[in-house]
């Protein structure tokens, strides 16, 4: 019997052994994308339209690496989880990112306070985003944008309940992006952003980047990937673009609907879309704040949900519309305006 617990010993040390000296294994290199029908037609199309060298161009994206990661990320979870509002906030509005908004703001309090006179959208707001989408430049991003959008234009994945749709869009954003490139002179090869192909500290999307970016820091370039005052100023012109209200609240909190189910299915059908004036929502039924009893524009009543808590609720203002076209998402425009307002109240005050 001792002989035998031995040997075993012996042969689970060697086990050990053998598993802590093993090589990790390591992923297989990506494959090129080559030279595919779809692909060729979109380079002879796009170099025909733009005056480019169609052959460079169709040798540029068959040799772009078609990337299984990205086509993983693009994918909705398989088995999605409950939403929970209090947890999405406090992967943002937490210390260490309040305090690096608060190094941030204290560098760049001239260009956010320029940005609020030219367009009208506060400092806390811009901060907001820039500290949701890349925590005040810290992240932004190591996927090859070239290889990511090249990825999700010529081999999205067809089980995406959308994948038509979303692979048009990101063959829009792939031209965008040469376009930009070149207007830009950066080498498409070496430009690195997140697995969808946005960008710089804001995470524009190339066609964002060439509809909305702006030269603010005056130096005659537009350069989100390197200039935090460019940025800053971008994301207030993009706000303005799709209609920011100077002055107008972006949501009113301590709402509460009607107690029939048809009631409140019927204001929460619009979502984030404000439709509803005041007016109309407690000739509904439902109770709100004397701050909101007074808006004179429409407005959306938001449910955001706790897991299995409470949901919470809120009436969302033009202006979280507004927000919402940064991402389309109520979760995401909340969190960014409770960072940035987290920030506003942190920042010292003057003595």
């Amino acid at each position: 019997m001792n002989r035998l617990r031995s040997l075993t010993c012996l042969a689970a040390a060697l086990l050990l052994a053998t598993a802590a000296t093993a090589k990790p294994r390591r992923e297989p290199p990506p494959k090129p994308l080559g030279t595919r029908p779809a692909l060729v037609a979109f380079a002879n199309e796009l170099a025909a339209a733009e005056g480019w060298d169609a052959a460079a161009l169709r040798r540029q994206l068959a040799a772009a690496s078609n990337l299984p990661k990205v086509r993983q990320l693009i994918l909705p979870a398989a088995a999605p989880t409950a939403k929970n509002w209090a947890a999405y906030r406090d992967r943002f509005v937490e210390p260490r990112r309040i305090d690096a908004g608060l190094a941030f703001w204290a560098q760049h309090e001239a260009a956010l306070a320029r940005a609020e006179a030219t367009y009208g959208v506060p400092a806390e707001v811009v901060m907001g985003i820039l500290g949701v989408e890349t925590y005040y430049g810290r992240i932004m991003g190591g996927f090859k944008v070239l290889d990511a959008l090249a990825t999700l234009a010529f081999d999205f994945p067809a089980a995406h309940p959308r994948a038509a749709e979303r692979q048009a869009f990101f063959r829009s954003e792939l031209a965008e992006f040469l376009r930009l490139t070149r207007e830009q002179g950066l080498a498409p090869e070496d430009v690195r952003g997140s697995y969808a192909g946005a960008l710089g500290w804001p995470q524009f999307m190339p066609g964002s980047w060439r509809k909305y970016a702006v030269d603010f820091d005056g130096d005659g370039h537009i350069n989100l990937m390197a200039s935090p005052v460019d940025a800053i100023g971008s994301v207030a012109h993009y706000l303005a673009e799709f209609g920011w209200k100077p002055g107008q609240p972006t949501h009113y909190a301590d709402v509460t609907l009607p107690a029939d189910p048809a009631d409140r299915a019927r204001l929460l059908a619009p979502d984030i879309k404000p439709t509803f004036t005041a007016a109309e929502l407690l000739a509904a039924g439902a109770t709100l704040p004397d701050t909101a009893r007074s808006h004179a524009g429409p407005l959306a009543v938001i449910e955001l949900h706790n897991g299995g808590g409470a949901p919470t609720l809120v009436l969302g203002t033009e202006n979280f519309w507004v927000v919402t076209r940064y991402n389309w998402s109520a979760y995401y425009a909340l969190a960014v305006i409770e960072l940035g307002q987290a920030v506003k109240v942190a920042r010292p005050t003057a003595p």
